[in-house]
């Protein structure tokens, strides 16, 4: 019986494509899925100092969903640095406008706070549409 730890290397690791389409999902949900899939949380052989996650391509990213009245309330603010520099935006102008960046915010949030993940969050590729640039890479579909 072999007592050690396993560790993965970054060599030895097999990086699958997901697929997942957006519609109808709502957002909360949805984030902690693709942030633990983006860590690699859900194989085996998941170590926290290496990344062993995997490449997530979410379509449809302006029919999310939210619960509440999160549509009117919840904000997003940005700040430049300078004077009256602060933007504020509303869920749904950030839906119409950016939901690229929104669920990408949203996912980068639920990551940890070390280099690691902004190397992780680079696997993560969302668009409005259902059309995507990555289907050489034959992306898989993740159900939720």
């Amino acid at each position: 019986m072999n007592r050690q730890t396993y560790l993965a290397k970054n060599d030895e690791v097999a990086r699958n494509w997901w697929v997942i389409d957006a519609t109808d999902l709502v957002m909360g949900r949805l984030c902690t899925k693709l942030a633990t899939v983006l860590m690699g949380k859900h194989k085996p052989e998941y170590t926290p100092h290496h990344d062993v996650g995997d490449f997530i391509v979410v379509l449809n990213a302006d029919k999310l969903k939210t619960t509440g009245k999160k549509e009117e309330y919840k904000l997003y603010r940005t700040f430049s640095g300078h004077p009256s520099g602060q933007k504020t935006r509303t869920y749904s102008w950030m839906l119409e406008h950016k939901p690229e960046e929104l669920l990408t915010t949203a996912v980068k949030r639920m990551m940890p706070g070390n280099k690691l993940a902004s190397h992780q969050i680079n696997k993560l590729k969302v668009y409005r549409g259902t059309d995507h640039p990555h289907t050489a890479q034959q992306p898989q579909t993740l159900t939720l």
